[in-house]
């Protein structure tokens, strides 16, 4: 007589692929620990550092005396070939292509992988530092230099910060690190934010170079990412998994 005995054919259930906000980062304590450290340094160190530039902003003072001839030696040497290097760096990382790239990473970058932690991380820096850069040149209100100087038209909007900067900056490190802290090898960080670090200096050169912000705007502006770099890390790190045995995984 037949037996009624569980089927080993049936169909198996499928998992929808779902978009999730899990952290699919796991850290041991200790490691935990020393990016809670980091992200302190990076809080502390680019705040303080923000202030004391808008300080001597403000005084024109300490190392805003480097404004006039560091823009002075930048408009000596400007060249055809230099010219349209800095152009593309400025249209790039401009008011209008920025947000493009952001939106296409972003949205890229959650469809492949189907994890919307990290891409909202990222949109949220960028979203960050344009609500803080906009709040700080309309209290700042600093002129930017002469129109005479700017070579790629007028602009008559507040210099510090620099938004170009500020965007370039966000984007890179924080891009740099959310890649990079998924690695274990220390040469990844290396590559990622030693690359990220000769970009922004380039951008930072060809605001100079065009002639559109003083030195001090660009400072200003990469501490102001700092700060905001140290948020995501805090962030991303809060959510990290840990293991809860040594040995464990997460």
């Amino acid at each position: 007589m037949a037996t009624d005995k569980p089927s080993r054919t049936t169909t198996p259930v499928r998992t929808p692929r779902h978009f999730s906000l899990e952290n699919e980062h796991s850290a041991t304590l200790g490691s935990q620990l020393v990016l809670y450290l980091v992200s302190l340094v990076l809080a502390l160190g680019g705040a303080a550092s923000f202030f004391i530039t808008l300080g001597s902003v403000l005084h024109d003072e300490g190392i805003a005396g480097l404004d006039e001839p560091l823009g002075d030696w930048f408009v000596g040497h400007r060249t055809v070939w230099l010219t349209a290097v800095m152009t593309v760096l400025a249209r790039l990382f401009g008011p209008v292509a920025m947000p493009v790239i952001v939106l296409v990473v972003t949205a890229g970058w959650s469809l492949l992988t189907r994890r919307l932690w990290r891409p909202l991380l990222l949109a949220g820096a960028m979203i960050s530092g344009v609500i803080l850069t906009e709040i700080a040149a309309h209290l700042v209100g600093r002129s930017r230099p002469a129109s005479s100087l700017m070579m790629l038209g007028p602009d008559g909007t507040s210099s510090f910060p620099s938004g170009h900067v500020v965007g370039t900056a966000n984007f890179l490190l924080v891009g740099a690190y959310l890649v990079a802290s998924r690695f274990s090898k220390a040469w990844a960080s290396i590559v990622a934010f030693g690359a990220a670090l000769a970009v922004i200096v380039a951008e930072a050169a060809s605001r100079l170079y065009l002639g559109y912000h003083w030195f001090t705007d660009t400072v200003g502006s990469v501490c102001l990412s700092l700060v905001l770099l140290a948020v995501v890390i805090f962030l991303d790190v809060s959510r990290a998994r840990v293991p809860t045995r040594p040995g464990a995984r997460g």
